[in-house]
C-alpha cells in the first residue's frame, strides 16, 4: 500500500454511470487468490473431480443465496445476470473441459481451471465487439469465485459488511453479484482499477443509478480507507482528498446535475425537433428486455437497435425458434414504441455459440461472423428469423442485417426470409408479411455501393463503431492506435453523407446507431447530414433531445459544410466544441480541469 498522502489527486478512467458523489473510501481489498499447481496420482483423479463438482455446487448455492436476498424490486430486475453466471457454472463445455484436464493431465482442480479459463478468455479477447469482449469478464468472475471456494472454503461478498455512513467502494474489480449486493443506503458510488462501459457490472450500475468510474488502472494502490474522494461518473474523473474549494465546486456541479436530470426527464417526453421544424426520430440501443422501463422513461420513440447476442451467450445450447419468438414477442407487445429493430446475430462462430464448429481464424473481426456466419449456418439463421417473423404479428418489429459488404449477401438474406415466410404460410402461422428489412452500413464497400443496396432494402442503419475502424484501419482498443479513432475524420463523414444521399434518393430512411449518436457534441453534425433517426444508450436520449431542440437545421447544415472544409478531425472538433460551448455553455463546460 502506498502511504503517500495525496491532495487533489486527479485520476481518469471510464465514466460508466452518470452522477457525482462524494464520500469516504471503503477499500475492498480482495486480490487474486494464489493457487498451487500440482500434479496428482492416478488414484486421486476421481477425488479431485469430486472436489471440483463440490466447488461448482457451492458456487451455485452462493449465487442463489445472493439472488434470494435481493428485496428491492428495481434491483431484482437485474438478477438475470446472476442467472447467466449460474448457467455458465452448469455449462457442459466448461465442466467437461475442466474434468478432461484433471483426468488427462493428472493435475489439481485449480490448475485445470486456470488452463480452461485462460483458453476461454483468449477467445473472448479476439472478439471485435466491446459488449462481447466484456462477456469474458463473466467467465473471470466465475473463475475467481470457484478458486476462493477451493482455497478458502467460501467467497467473500460485500453483502452484510459494516460500512459507516455513506461510503464509496474502491476495488480492483466488482462482479455483477457484488454490485447487486451494494446497500444503496450506505454506498453512494464505486471506482475500480479495471472494467469497461459494456461490462455487466457497469450495466447494473447504470440501472441502479450509482455514480461509477472504472478502468482507472491503479486507484487501489493510491487510496486508503477513509480517504475523502469524489466520483464524477459523467466525466470519468476521480479526485482523491479534494480540498474544500474543489469539494465546493463539485457540490455545485452535483446540484446542477440533479436539476439537469429533472429537466432531462421533462425533455424526454418532448418531440425531437429543431427550432425550424426538422424532425429526427430518437431511439434506444438495448440488449435486454429488462431495459424496456428505462427506454420509456427516457423518451425513446422506438428501439433502433436490439442486440440479440446475449440470447446466444447466456445459455448452454443454441436458442430455438420458440426461444427467439418468446423474447421478441415481449418486445413487440410494448405499445409505447413506434418501431423495434432487431439485429440478427452479430458474432463469429467460436465455441461460445455452442453447437457451431468453425476453423480458427487469424483475424476473426474480418472473418466468418455476422451475416457471413448466418448464411453458412442456415438453420441457425432460420431459427432466429422464424422467431422474429412469428413475433411480428404482435407489434412493429423490423429486421436489421449486420456486416453487409455486397449485394449478393442482401439477396441471399432476402431469399432465406422468403423461405421462412413460405414455411409459416404453409403452417398457417400469422406474421407481418410487410415486415421491413434493413441493413447495417458499417463496411466501406457498403457505403460505396449504397445506391445499389438502397434499391434492395427498406432502411439503412449506420454502425459508426465498425465503420470508423474499418475506414481508418484502426483498432480503437489498441492503445497504440486508439488516438486515431476519429468520428469527425473527413473520410468518415463523407462515407455517412454518401449513404444518406443514396438512401434518400431511393426514398428509404437511414438511421445511425453507433456510439457517435449518443455523444451530444456530434448532434449538430448528424442533423446537418440529414439522418432520419439516431439510436443510442437510453440515458443519452434526453441530452440529445435538448441539443436537437436548441438548434436550427439550417445552421447545422452550414456547420457541417464548415467542418467538411477542414483538413483534419482535430480542426473539425475544435470548431464544433467552440460552437457548442457558445450555444450550450452549461452543458459543454467542465467545472474542474487537472
Amino acid at each position: 500500500m502506498n502511504e503517500e498522502v495525496f491532495v487533489n489527486k486527479v485520476l481518469r478512467g471510464v465514466g460508466v454511470s452518470s452522477g457525482i458523489t462524494t464520500g469516504r473510501v471503503y477499500l475492498l481489498e480482495r486480490g487474486r487468490v494464489p493457487i498451487t499447481k500440482r500434479s496428482i496420482k492416478e488414484e486421486h483423479v476421481d477425488k479431485e473431480i469430486l472436489r471440483f463438482k463440490h466447488a461448482i455446487k457451492s458456487a451455485i448455492e452462493e449465487l442463489d443465496s445472493i439472488k434470494e436476498a435481493i428485496t428491492d424490486d428495481e434491483i431484482k430486475k437485474h438478477a438475470f445476470i446472476i442467472d447467466a453466471h449460474m448457467l455458465i457454472l452448469q455449462d457442459d463445455y466448461f465442466l467437461n473441459d475442466v474434468v478432461d484436464a484433471i483426468r488427462k493431465d493428472r493435475i489439481n482442480t485449480e490448475w485445470a481451471l486456470d488452463i480452461v479459463v485462460s483458453k476461454f478468455l483468449a477467445s473472448f479477447e479476439k472478439m471485435e465487439d466491446h459488449y462481447l469482449r466484456e462477456r469474458g469478464q463473466d467467465v473471470k468472475y466465475i473463475h475467481e469465485r470457484l478458486v476462493r471456494i477451493l482455497v478458502k472454503g467460501k467467497t467473500t461478498d460485500i453483502h452484510g459488511r459494516s460500512v459507516k455512513g455513506k461510503a464509496i467502494i474502491v476495488a480492483h474489480d466488482l462482479s455483477p453479484a457484488d454490485t447487486i449486493q451494494l446497500n444503496l443506503n450506505q454506498i453512494s458510488g464505486f471506482a475500480t482499477d479495471v472494467g469497461g462501459r459494456t461490462s455487466h457490472t457497469s450495466i447494473v450500475a447504470r440501472a441502479l443509478e450509482i455514480p461509477a468510474v472504472v478502468g482507472i488502472g491503479n486507484i487501489t494502490s493510491l487510496v486508503k480507507n477513509n480517504d475523502s474522494i469524489i466520483i464524477d461518473g459523467d466525466e470519468g474523473v476521480v479526485i482523491i482528498n479534494p480540498t474544500k474549494e474543489v469539494q465546493k465546486d463539485y457540490i455545485a456541479k452535483q446540484l446542477h446535475l440533479k436539476s439537469q436530470k429533472r429537466e432531462f426527464l421533462r425533455i424526454a417526453k418532448l418531440k425531437s425537433e429543431t427550432k425550424d421544424g426538422f424532425r429526427l426520430r430518437v431511439g434506444a440501443n438495448i440488449e435486454l428486455l429488462e431495459e424496456m422501463d428505462i427506454v420509456e422513461r427516457y423518451g425513446a420513440q422506438g428501439i433502433g437497435l436490439y442486440r440479440t447476442e446475449y440470447i446466444y451467450l447466456s445459455r448452454k445450447t443454441l436458442p430455438t425458434e420458440m426461444d427467439h419468438y418468446h423474447i421478441y414477442r415481449k418486445l413487440a407487445e410494448n405499445r409505447a414504441l413506434e418501431y423495434i429493430t432487431i439485429r440478427t446475430l452479430d458474432i463469429g462462430g467460436d465455441k461460445f455459440v455452442s453447437d457451431i464448429e468453425v476453423p480458427k481464424e487469424m483475424n476473426p473481426a474480418m472473418g466468418l461472423r455476422a451475416i457471413r456466419l448466418c448464411i453458412k449456418e442456415l438453420q441457425l439463421f432460420k431459427s432466429q428469423l422464424m422467431g422474429i417473423l412469428r413475433a411480428s404479428a404482435y407489434g412493429p418489429l423490423r429486421i436489421l442485417i449486420p456486416m453487409i459488404s455486397g449485394i449478393e449477401e442482401v439477396r441471399k438474406t432476402k431469399a432465406v426470409i422468403k423461405e421462412c415466410m413460405e414455411e409459416l404460410n404453409h403452417k398457417r402461422v400469422n406474421f407481418n408479411k410487410d415486415i421491413k428489412i434493413g441493413i447495417m452500413i458499417e463496411v466501406p464497400s457498403a457505403c460505396m455501393i449504397s445506391d445499389q443496396l438502397a434499391q434492395e432494402v427498406d432502411f439503412f442503419s449506420v454502425g459508426t463503431n465498425d465503420l470508423i475502424q474499418y475506414t481508418l484501419a484502426i483498432d480503437r482498443v489498441n492503445e497504440y492506435v486508439s488516438y486515431l479513432y476519429e468520428p469527425l475524420h473527413p473520410a468518415v463523414l463523407m462515407m455517412i453523407k454518401l449513404a444518406v444521399e443514396a438512401a434518400h434518393s431511393n426514398k428509404i430512411d437511414i438511421a445511425l446507431c453507433g456510439e457517435m449518436a449518443g455523444e451530444p457534441l456530434y448532434v449538430p453534425i448528424l442533423l446537418g447530414l440529414e439522418l432520419d433517426e439516431l439510436s443510442m444508450n437510453p440515458y443519452s436520449i434526453p441530452r440529445a433531445k435538448k441539443v436537437i431542440r436548441g438548434l436550427e437545421h439550417s445552421y447545422c447544415k452550414e456547420l457541417l459544410r464548415e467542418v467538411l472544409r477542414t483538413n483534419s478531425a482535430k480542426e473539425g472538433e475544435y470548431i464544433l466544441r467552440k460552437e457548442m460551448a457558445r450555444l450550450f455553455p452549461e452543458d459543454f463546460i467542465r467545472c474542474y480541469e487537472e
